[in-house]
């Protein structure tokens, strides 16, 4: 069963992403790795290296709707939060924004982002 974002007038099915900038809106480049699961869902990213410019957890999300089109609604509900069953990590610490991803990155941080799965 292959996964789509609904149909909406913003990007990404749901309201857009907060857009301010931390860090005296300075862009640095992050680098992201993503759960192997999610490449079932979003193929064009495997097997890349992927960085993104972003000053806070929203921009990196934002960033990879961009390159891969409803991965930000998989990873963030209709209003925009962070899903109950995806983890972000900032280096080894969790984000503690999961409501607005307020979180900021700065370059040369490496973002991770995780999926549970469950089933047995």
């Amino acid at each position: 069963m292959e996964w789509r974002a609904p149909n909406s007038p913003t990007a990404c099915g749901f309201p857009p992403l907060p857009t301010h900038l931390s860090r005296a809106n300075l862009c640095g480049v992050v680098q992201v790795n993503l759960t192997r699961h999610l490449f079932a869902f979003f193929p064009q990213l495997e097997g890349q290296l992927v960085e993104v410019e972003a000053t806070d957890v929203a921009g990196v999300v934002r960033a990879l709707e961009a390159r891969a089109p409803g991965i930000g609604f998989y990873l963030c509900d209709e209003r925009g939060r962070l899903r109950p069953h995806v983890n972000i990590f900032i280096g080894a610490t969790i984000i503690r924004d999961r409501r607005n991803l307020s979180d900021a990155v700065t370059a040369g941080d490496k973002v991770s982002i995780l999926q549970a799965l469950s089933g047995g």
